[in-house]
């Protein structure tokens, strides 16, 4: 068995990557660490996830098999603001509500149609401390 820092990032075709860039800082307050033209990386605050965007206008938007991905919620209060913040960055929210008591969810697209999850799980056994 290899040690890894487990799944760390994801790559996105998308329309235009200032606009997907944009959405990913104002929901999540990634952050650009890598720029160049048609190819944008982002890293969320405190972790080693990575989103990276790649111009690629005719595949932006088609899953290929990818249902969804998520973000994980650190306090489920903030379930309120995660909606209003994915429909002021230019998101459109699909559902809303719990998996079981105190675990809420919430679904919807980016501006470029890829669905995202965002929700509170109660800690698992196996999360980290």
């Amino acid at each position: 068995m290899i040690k890894t820092y487990g799944l760390t990032h994801l790559a996105l075709a998308v329309r235009d990557v200032d606009r997907a860039s944009k959405f990913y800082r104002q929901v999540f307050g990634a952050v650009e660490v890598y720029k160049q033209d048609g190819f944008v990386q982002l890293q969320t605050p405190g972790s080693r996830d990575v989103l990276v965007f790649e111009e690629k206008k005719k595949d932006a938007g088609k899953s290929g098999g990818i249902a969804h991905f998520g973000f994980r919620l650190q306090n489920p209060k903030d379930i309120g603001a995660a909606a209003r913040a994915v429909k002021k960055a230019g998101g459109t929210i699909k559902e809303q509500g719990e998996f079981v008591p105190g675990e809420p969810y919430l679904f919807a697209t980016d501006p470029d149609g890829y669905q995202i999850e965002i929700w509170y799980e109660i800690p698992t056994p196996v999360d980290p401390s």
